[in-house]
């Protein structure tokens, strides 16, 4: 018995076929698409991975190179502070030497230019080692870290109470780090209200009694 067909059927017959047909051709190569993209990513992970890793070594090398760098340059200071330090304590007293004279021979109407000269010339090289001259003006008041008070001048004004009264000896400071290295020797002013208040210097005071 023989069947006829419609040309629509026999077309939606074949149609239906070849799509199926189609899906079965396309299968593989969609697993092999998701395949790929799945070795990709596992690759892509491993790079991240491995620049991470990276990055931590490079951080830990950074670290350790800035270490290494602050202990050199602490070893050095420490080099050249241990070869300075008595070259630059013979220089002070040297300054405070030339300095000391160059006051008595102004104080006795004498030229002292030369001495004081001699001085300055100290001065730039303990500049150039990298300490500074500072000094004081009378009137100042007494700075415990700066200061060193070798006697008092009994005065009747209370204001001038713990007030430089005269400089004996310039100071000496870190120009880097401003620490300093020698502190300024001087007289203070000690209020004294009474007849004994112009008696002359007192002896040297301790340093707590500059409160």
């Amino acid at each position: 018995m023989l069947f006829l067909l419609c040309p629509s059927q026999a077309g939606g017959a074949v149609t239906e076929k070849d799509e199926q047909r189609d899906r079965r051709e396309q299968t593989p190569a969609a697993a092999d698409v998701t395949m790929v993209l799945a070795v990709l990513a596992g690759r892509l992970d491993k790079v991240e991975g491995q620049l991470s890793e990276f990055h931590r070594r490079s951080a830990h090398r950074e670290s350790i190179i800035d270490r290494l760098h602050e202990e050199n340059q602490r070893l050095r200071g420490g080099i050249e502070r241990a070869v300075l330090d008595p070259i630059v304590a013979d220089l002070i007293r040297l300054y405070d030497q030339l300095s000391q004279e160059a006051r008595r021979l102004a104080a006795d109407g004498a030229e002292q230019r030369l001495l004081r000269s001699f001085a300055d010339d100290i001065a730039e090289i303990l500049d150039r080692c990298g300490y500074e001259v500072f000094s004081a003006a009378l009137g100042d008041p007494f700075d415990r870290d700066r200061h060193r008070p070798l006697g008092v001048v009994p005065c009747a004004d209370e204001s001038r109470h713990n007030t430089v009264a005269e400089v004996v000896a310039a100071g000496f400071a870190e120009r880097a780090t401003g620490r300093v290295r020698r502190p300024l020797h001087a007289r203070f002013y000690q209020y004294s209200p009474g007849p004994g208040a112009a008696q002359g210097r007192g002896a040297i005071p301790d340093q707590a009694h500059f409160q």
